[in-house]
């Protein structure tokens, strides 16, 4: 150990004082025992880390050592096709060049790499990668020996369609992309990896099509990704928070997707999608305020069908955030305009009702809330069974005792299954209710009104990567209403959004 010390930049190689290794000016030398010591110093108190030493049958001066982490590699890649060939083979010569030779004469191996940069060699031994040292040589091959498990593809709980495809993106990185790659055979297709997280070294993905993309929003989204600045990125939704606009809206500005045919479907539009590493959910971007109303099955069934789908999530959108609302100012404010058989039928189910209207419906909103995320959270088997005879139980012994009114179980019922329709904007839509309803408890309809206006006006200053949120809601061109709140059929929809692609005509299409 006094060689080694004696030999190693402490400054570059001992980690720093957040204890963050610096690795960045250090070179490896040529000779192989101390290579291995300062590997074995890196990955020190590491019992993952395998360390194979071995030599040439024939010459055994051509000594050589494998590096990889235990449950990371295909074991047996890593013995027939990088350990057996380089100690068989009696061709090869001890020389400037063994390296060399064993990379381009002996290795089997689809992917390998030469590298000197111990910073990439660690990474990619992390990954699963195998490290091959030689004696005589400061570089490293990397070979390609992943082998960990992996979750199979199956199709997304949170995104089943009826029609169309049944895959679903996995936790790898590499898997994920290869999902993409099926599905647009094309070299414009492009994939660029990034790293982020000062410890986690989290592997990102930005994908696009080179020849669709707007490059003013491809450079937008490198810059806000160059701010990044965490030491673990764990799932993508790190990554949202920091590069979404308006970070303090209720609304996504970045798409979220579990389905890789969804997600080659916004790329042939021109958009961006992020991938990361141990998370099957991909970014894309930009994200329009009506893409929360878009479904895969939207595309895969007749248009008819699809666009009478459609109408019903944008009305239901609307109900869950509105029907309590309206409710209390017209029960509180504006009896004059309930029909008088209606009115007669709700006072009397509120006579012996010991609360005012808006905390009957605050509070059976927050019940139901409670069972949802109850329901969420719990095993799948009982789950769903609890979440039915909870709201059943709780809101028939509510009206039987006359707790809570029936005309309010009725509202809160039609707002809860308005408002899982819309799982893509769910969050918004329960807070914007609560704010309606505090507005109309206080103005009548006048409240009502007003939050709609402003929430009008807070969707119009949105914008996601210079693109107005609401951009083809608001437009006039009858090219971009075709796919709006109805889906036109597709020899209809010859153009691309002219807002993010600067190709806008579909290939073999062409008018208006």
């Amino acid at each position: 150990m006094a060689v080694f010390e004696h030999n190693i930049d402490k400054k570059n190689v001992f980690p720093d004082e957040k204890g963050i290794l610096n690795l960045n000016k250090y070179s490896l030398e040529k000779d192989l025992n101390k290579n291995i010591e300062i590997l074995n110093q890196i990955f020190k108190d590491d019992d993952t880390l395998i360390q194979r030493q071995f030599q040439n049958q024939v010459d055994k001066s051509i000594k050589c050592c494998a590096f990889f982490i235990n449950g990371m590699v295909n074991n047996i890649l890593v013995n027939e096709n990088i350990i057996k060939p380089i100690m068989t083979n009696s061709l090869i010569k001890r020389s400037c060049r063994t390296l060399d030779d064993i990379e381009s004469q002996i290795l089997f191996a689809n992917d390998v790499q030469k590298s000197e940069d111990l910073n990439e060699i660690i990474q990619s031994v992390l990954y699963g990668d195998t490290a091959l040292i030689v004696d005589g040589s400061n570089s490293v091959l990397i070979i390609n020996s992943i082998g960990w498990q992996m979750k199979a593809i199956s199709e997304p709980d949170a995104e089943k369609s009826l029609r169309g495809s049944h895959e679903g993106f996995t936790e790898s990185i590499l898997v994920n992309t290869s999902l993409i790659r099926r599905r647009i055979k094309n070299s414009d297709l492009k994939f660029k990896f990034q790293v982020f997280g000062t410890r986690s070294n989290t592997k990102a993905c930005i994908c696009y099509i080179d020849s669709l993309v707007d490059k003013k929003i491809l450079d937008e989204l490198n810059r806000r990704l160059s701010i990044i600045d965490l030491d673990g990125v764990l799932d993508s939704n790190y990554i949202v928070e920091i590069i979404k606009d308006s970070k303090l809206s209720l609304f996504k500005t970045v798409g979220v997707t579990e389905r890789p045919d969804s997600v080659a479907g916004k790329l042939l539009e021109g958009r961006i999608a992020i991938l990361v590493d141990g998370s099957p959910e991909v970014l894309t971007v930009p994200y329009l305020f009506i893409e929360n109303f878009q479904a895969s099955d939207d595309y895969y069934v007749n248009f008819y069908f699809s666009s009478i789908g459609r109408i019903l999530r944008v009305l239901s959108f609307f109900i869950t955030m509105s029907i309590p609302a309206v409710y209390l100012a017209l029960i509180d404010f504006h009896k004059e305009m309930i029909p008088t058989s209606l009115a007669v039928s709700i006072v009397q189910s509120r006579l012996g009702v010991p609360f005012p209207s808006i905390v009957e419906c605050m509070l059976m909103l927050l019940i139901f809330e409670i069972i949802r995320e109850a329901g969420m959270r719990m095993p799948s088997n009982i789950g769903q069974a609890l979440s039915l005879v909870g709201a059943l139980v709780i809101g028939e012994a509510a009206v039987t005792a006359n707790i809570i009114s029936a005309p309010v179980i009725i509202i809160v019922a039609t707002t809860a299954i308005t408002g899982l329709i819309n799982t893509k904007i769910k969050g918004a839509s329960i807070t914007i209710r609560f704010i309606f309803i505090i507005l109309a408890s206080v103005i009548g309809l006048y409240g009502y009104v007003f939050g709609i206006i402003g929430l009008i006006i807070h969707l119009l200053s949105i914008k996601s990567f210079g693109v107005n949120y609401t951009s083809q809601m608001t437009s006039i061109n009858m090219q971009d209403a075709k796919d709006i709140f109805v889906r036109a059929p597709w020899w209809y929809m010859k153009k691309r959004p002219n807002f993010i692609s600067k190709d806008i005509i579909r290939k073999g299409e062409s008018g208006d």
